[in-house]
């Protein structure tokens, strides 16, 4: 019994040690990004990144609610372009604007989220050419709370799961 108690003690005292030191040494700063090849030239590739509705095709962040209810406005593929999500408790409730396009090149989107938690995000997908293929990066920036700063290492696993799934299914869409 005084062995468990003992091993019990030091796994609080890591688990007390890991959380300051998170708090105090990781950065509130916040960027993850993922790329992939696709073989496809960007215009093609642009289809499907190009516009909020183009893009929630293959979303794998809607695609967890298949009940998801996604309202759109604005003029699609234009600075603008935007839509509301409302989801349950996985996905949340939110809405994604895009900020700037340069079109075939790069889309640049503010995430605002409303729940579970407050937030906002800058999200980019940048597509660069590689001889007749093109590479596409999925980027997102935003600030960690201080309490967001001791999940981090879970955030990078769940948001490598998430994103390697949605640009697999940007592949499949963009190669057919």
């Amino acid at each position: 019994m005084k062995t468990i108690l003992k091993i019990l003690g030091i796994l609080i005292v890591l688990a007390i040690l890991y959380v300051v030191f998170a708090m105090l040494v990781f950065s509130k700063d916040y960027h993850f990004e993922r790329s992939v090849i696709i073989n496809a030239p960007k215009e093609k590739v642009w289809q499907h990144v190009g516009s909020t509705k183009a893009f929630n095709t293959w979303n794998p962040f809607a695609k967890a609610d298949k009940n998801i209810m996604i309202t759109y406005s604005g003029a699609s593929g234009e600075v603008g372009d935007s839509y509301h999500w409302k989801g349950n408790d996985e996905v949340g409730e939110g809405e994604q604007t895009v900020t700037a396009v340069v079109p075939n090149e790069k889309l640049t989107s503010k995430l605002h989220f409303i729940k579970p938690f407050e937030g906002d995000a800058t999200a980019n997908f940048i597509l660069t050419p590689e001889g007749n293929k093109t590479k596409v990066t999925w980027a997102m920036d935003n600030e960690l709370n201080t309490m967001m700063k001791v999940m981090k290492p879970m955030m990078d696993n769940q948001m490598g799961k998430t994103f390697d799934q949605g640009l697999r299914e940007l592949k499949k869409l963009a190669e057919q």
